[in-house]
């Protein structure tokens, strides 16, 4: 089975071609650089994104606080992880990289406030 991909690894926006076995990556062809083809492994076997959101301030200035995952969290958990998030809330004052939730959902990912309150 091939596979397509745009990659966003880097600003090239390569057309990659993605060669499997079931789900085992048997060739990655198309990539311009390594970085291409890390990207394609990890996007066909493992996709993760970054998460963006906001949290509600108790207190506050503002109602919320942006927030966001400090590495990519697991394609998968995304909703899980939205709900963790929707339900939390964090008392003011609220400082620029404060962890607002500790490893979530067990994907080694804090949620760490990306402004001030």
């Amino acid at each position: 089975m091939k596979r397509e991909l745009t990659c966003v690894a880097c600003p090239l926006g390569c057309t990659i071609t993605v060669e499997l076995n079931e789900n085992e990556v048997i060739s990655v062809t198309g990539n311009t650089c390594k970085r291409g083809e890390a990207y394609a492994k990890t996007e066909i076997t493992n996709p993760t994104r970054s998460l963006t959101s906001t949290v509600k301030v108790n207190g506050g200035i503002l109602p919320v606080v942006p927030v966001k995952s400090d590495k990519p969290v697991p394609k998968d958990k995304m909703f899980e992880c939205m709900k963790i998030i929707n339900s939390a809330s964090v008392d003011a004052p609220v400082k620029i990289g404060q962890v607002i939730i500790e490893n979530i959902l067990d994907t080694g990912a804090d949620i760490v406030a990306t402004n001030i309150d």
